[in-house]
């Protein structure tokens, strides 16, 4: 190998836990030139071709390390900005085809898809942050998530186009800062060709994507999020990768990245291949991605995409379609291995930095630590509060009196996981209906079940995750084609919502009960379940005999409660903390609580909420 692999530990390589591989390959500009390489091992012949030889393959051939598979050469006319690919060969007389480079740094904006050499000149300056990460995002704070599509977010109104990484800083921050959040998710930031996949179909997995500017654009918003104390979690897709002919797909003519067994190879659901995790090479490339966004842009979490489709072999397919494990079970696992590895670095390397499973079945032990059994993630995405709650708020009235269930469920099983509550972005597309359009009823009750949910989301145990728009009862799906529409702030539900939003952040960061994390019987207990009153769910937040509990009313009925007064009523004094029928949040500005300091009743709007403390 050529000089700058003179530290490159080949032991780690073959083992396939070599996190730091990044570092080697891909194109490395130095004095005089850019040293390339690349794992191509099946590849008879290999050269870098790109704008400084006029994308000729007989100028600057590579030379393969047999231990290894890995290609390299030294281009001393390469520069930063110069565009690349590598033009591989498999035989000695089959056609030669491009390939971009799957460590590249940069991409060419689409469609273009030549790689490009990057020398990132950013100086960083969130030490504070990065000193203090660790407490900060530690299992017992407060953890709000706003999770964004930064293509649509916001545009540029006069000619739709996208904002800048320095833009979006300058404008999403501040505004996260205002509605109180603590973190904020990007939707997949690194290079993909195709828009509506939203960045789930990835080519350019080290590259932040051009639509938006530079890589160092990328991490000047980062920089500037970490100073105004605000956390920056990037959803990350290790599953599956798409067919597209000049990334990963068939690498060096053969399944590389892929798995060769056609029945483990393809993921049906969204038409990519899914990575083969029993190759070094393989594992190498996924660890050194997630370690490189961790290293080089500072990122403080991985929301790991569709965790349940690497976990099972049988996963949206039929019985003809998979093959069990040597033990004869549906787990693939070296998915797991690979998914216990990745946890293990991330927190040994990273220590701080938070790993976030998509994960929507009954795996026991997604948050616990790979030394205990578990997979090691901090938190699960619950998808059964999400599903349950969704189709409780969309039934008429007089069926949700009999299915209880659906509000009272996840709490039997609240204990097995650490979970964050997600609203995300795949609820309000393919006809799914925003937010505000998934309760029951007419255009008033759809509101006032919004912010029923929203203060039901906020008491519930787990943490909190908002995508774009909810926050203000977006009122059409999203889609990643236009902004959000803006304007409807113009109307008092909508910014009434808004300012909701922004109470319950500060509520819920302001009050520890809401967000540490302690055993069921210190903070949560239910009065009652919604049968009497029906429709009706009451529940304390923090330890029953402390001063300054919290005590959630929420009625899901179409039909206000007049003389309410549950057994708490007569052993505390309560303070209104927080009614979602304020007026201040375009509700009806009814209910809340009633009578004489000794003897307290509880008046509640239909489709709302109170909050109240103990005194």
């Amino acid at each position: 190998m050529n000089q700058k692999f003179q530290h490159f530990n080949t032991n780690r390589w073959q083992e396939g836990n070599y996190s730091e591989a990044y570092k080697y390959l891909g194109a490395h500009p130095a004095e005089h030139g850019v040293y390339f390489s690349v794992w191509a091992p099946n590849a008879t012949r290999l050269s870098v071709v790109g704008t400084f030889n006029k994308w000729g393959g007989q100028k600057n051939l590579m030379e393969k390390d047999e231990a290894t598979g890995i290609w390299s050469a030294f281009v001393s006319d390469a520069n930063p900005g110069d565009l690349y690919k590598y033009e591989i060969q498999t035989e000695s007389n089959s056609d030669p085809f491009l390939k971009s480079d799957p460590y590249g740094w940069a991409m060419e904006l689409p469609p273009k898809t030549a790689s490009q050499i990057y020398e990132p000149k950013f100086e960083w300056d969130d030490s504070c942050w990065l000193q203090d990460r660790r407490q900060n995002q530690s299992l017992n704070k407060p953890l709000s998530i706003y999770e964004v599509h930064l293509g649509s977010w916001k545009r540029k109104d006069s000619t739709n186009q996208y904002l800048t990484y320095r833009e979006l800083a300058d404008r999403l921050i501040p505004y996260v800062q205002k509605m109180g959040f603590t973190h904020i998710e990007v939707m997949p930031v690194a290079e993909h060709p195709y828009d509506p996949s939203w960045g789930y179909q990835i080519t350019g997995y080290f590259a932040p994507t051009s639509r938006f500017g530079e890589p160092d654009g990328f991490k000047y918003f980062v920089n500037e999020c970490h100073k105004q104390g605000i956390g920056v979690i990037m959803d990350w897709v290790p599953g599956h990768f798409p067919k597209d002919e000049y990334a990963l797909h068939m690498f060096d003519g053969t399944p590389l990245y892929e798995y060769g067994d056609s029945q483990k190879r393809q993921q049906k659901d969204w038409n990519t291949h899914i990575f083969d995790y029993s190759k070094a090479g393989v594992r190498n490339f996924l660890l050194s991605n997630a370690h490189y966004w961790c290293n080089n842009f500072h990122i403080d979490g991985f929301r790991v995409d569709a965790v349940a489709s690497m976990l099972y072999l049988d996963y949206s397919k039929g019985p003809d379609e998979w093959s069990p494990n040597k033990y004869g079970g549906r787990e693939n696992l070296e998915a797991v291995s690979f998914l216990e590895d990745f946890n293990e670095m991330i927190h040994q390397q990273f220590p701080g930095v938070l790993t976030l499973a998509e994960e929507s079945t009954a795996w026991p032990g997604v948050t616990t630590a790979v030394n205990k059994g578990g997979l090691g993630f901090d938190y699960k995405w619950d998808m059964g509060w999400m599903n349950d709650t969704l189709e409780y708020i969309a039934r008429p009235p007089a069926s949700r009196k009999g299915n209880t269930k659906n509000i009272t469920f996840p709490m039997m099983y609240n204990e097995t996981e650490d979970f964050v509550l997600p609203l995300s972005h795949d609820e309000v597309v393919h006809l799914k209906k925003p937010l505000v359009r998934k309760g029951w009823g007419n255009e008033q009750q759809q509101f006032a079940n919004l912010r029923l949910l929203f203060t039901y989301m906020y008491g519930h145990p787990g943490k909190k995750l908002l995508f774009m728009g909810g926050e203000f009862a977006e009122t059409r799906e999203w889609s990643e084609s236009r902004s959000l529409y803006w304007d409807l702030l113009e109307e008092h539900r909508h910014s009434g919502i808004q300012t909701m939003i922004q109470d319950l952040n500060k509520l819920y960061c302001n009050e520890p009960v809401l967000y540490k994390r302690l055993s069921n019987e210190n903070s949560f207990k239910w009065i009652d379940r919604g049968v009497s009153p029906p429709s009706c769910f009451t529940f304390l937040r923090g330890k029953p005999e402390s001063v300054g509990h919290l005590l959630f009313i929420l009625n899901f009925s179409d039909q206000e409660i007049g003389n309410y007064q549950p057994d708490r009523l007569n052993d505390h004094q309560y303070l209104t903390l927080f009614n979602s029928e304020s007026k201040y949040y375009g509700g009806t500005n009814t209910g809340g609580l009633c009578g004489s300091p000794d003897k307290q009743h509880l008046w509640i709007a239909s489709f709302s909420g109170l909050i109240l403390q103990s005194q």
